[in-house]
């Protein structure tokens, strides 16, 4: 959802510092400081700085349309429709459907949380039409395709000329449903193997914001061992991948060459595919979330998939 124009600025005299909580506020309250409230509880909230951003940019647009000044309880649904409308035929500036659609969401957002929160007597926005945009289903490998993959990578591993290194990075990846960028960041202190019954991860981030996002992940048993053999193949100091995203990129789609994938193997699907497997073994909903490390909202998108793509591949195959 990142937004990439600065904010625009709202039009109108100065009014005082913006309410600060959902309680502080009323029907008579300008859309101004209702904006000012929304921000600090979406931070309040931990929401990602990318989703603040948005979703600030989005309630400055509404601003511009119905004036700051408007009392947020003069705000109808026929206003918010019209808003729509305005912004898909009349702004002059292009809308495309992906953006609207957020734009909706980030209505529907907005006043659900001025409503829960007794601010207003109703939610104006929920009768606006929300039209999701249709985006290409994630690429999930079946399990005949990960078993193809594993078996690569074990052969990579034991070869004529061992590397370790795409079996290290497939079952972490596998294991944990990190992204790119986390994994990336990864340094050796971040793996905690003081009990090697229960070796763990942590994925931390250095910008206080995204601290809300850092979260403690298992690995499975036999990983350490793996790790101390890739350690000392690649003499292995501080980062756990000393090299450019861009490396591991290749070592993903030469793994995927020899396995004959029909579909390319990247940090994005096995991070699918982890949470998947995830669904299908029975993991809870929210934990799912909590482990994948996405927001509540990012989640109204991305979990009602993943519950399909589990729900179509069945239950995981028993072992044995």
């Amino acid at each position: 959802m990142a937004v990439q124009m600065p904010l625009p600025e709202i039009g109108g005299p100065a009014e005082p510092t913006p309410a600060r909580s959902g309680e502080e506020l009323h029907q008579r309250a300008s859309l101004r400081a209702a904006i000012g409230a929304f921000e600090h509880h979406m931070q309040q909230q931990g929401f990602s700085e990318h989703t603040v951003k948005a979703f600030i940019s989005d309630l400055n647009i509404l601003a511009q349309f119905t004036g700051a000044g408007i009392a947020i309880g003069d705000i109808s649904t026929q206003t918010l429709n019209r808003f729509v409308h305005w912004l898909r035929t009349e702004r002059g500036v292009p809308c495309n459907p992906k953006s609207l659609a957020r734009r909706v969401t980030t209505l529907k957002v907005f006043f659900g949380w001025l409503f829960e929160s007794g601010v207003l007597p109703f939610d104006a926005a929920d009768p606006v039409i929300h039209r999701p945009v249709l985006t290409p289903a994630p690429e999930v490998l079946t399990d005949a395709e990960l078993e193809r993959v594993l078996a690569v990578t074990q052969g990579l591993r034991q070869g004529p000329k061992p590397d370790v290194r795409p079996h290290l990075l497939v079952t972490l990846l596998l294991h944990t449903g990190i992204k790119k960028s986390e994994c990336m960041a990864l340094v050796l202190n971040h793996l905690d193997l003081r009990d090697l019954a229960q070796p763990m991860l942590w994925i931390r981030y250095a910008n206080p914001r995204r601290r809300h996002k850092e979260r403690r992940l298992p690995l499975p048993v036999w990983w350490p061992p793996l790790l101390a053999e890739y350690r000392q193949q690649y003499a292995i100091e501080e980062a756990l991948f000393p090299c450019t995203p861009r490396n591991l990129e290749y070592v993903l789609a030469e793994v995927a060459a020899h396995a004959q994938l029909a579909r390319s193997l990247s940090f994005e699907t096995l991070r699918w595919t982890s949470a998947v497997r995830d669904a299908r073994g029975g993991m809870p909903s929210d934990e799912l979330r909590r482990k994948l490390g996405v927001s509540k909202i990012t989640w109204r998108d991305m979990g009602p998939k993943v519950a399909a793509l589990a729900a179509r591949a069945g239950p995981l195959p028993t072992e044995g």
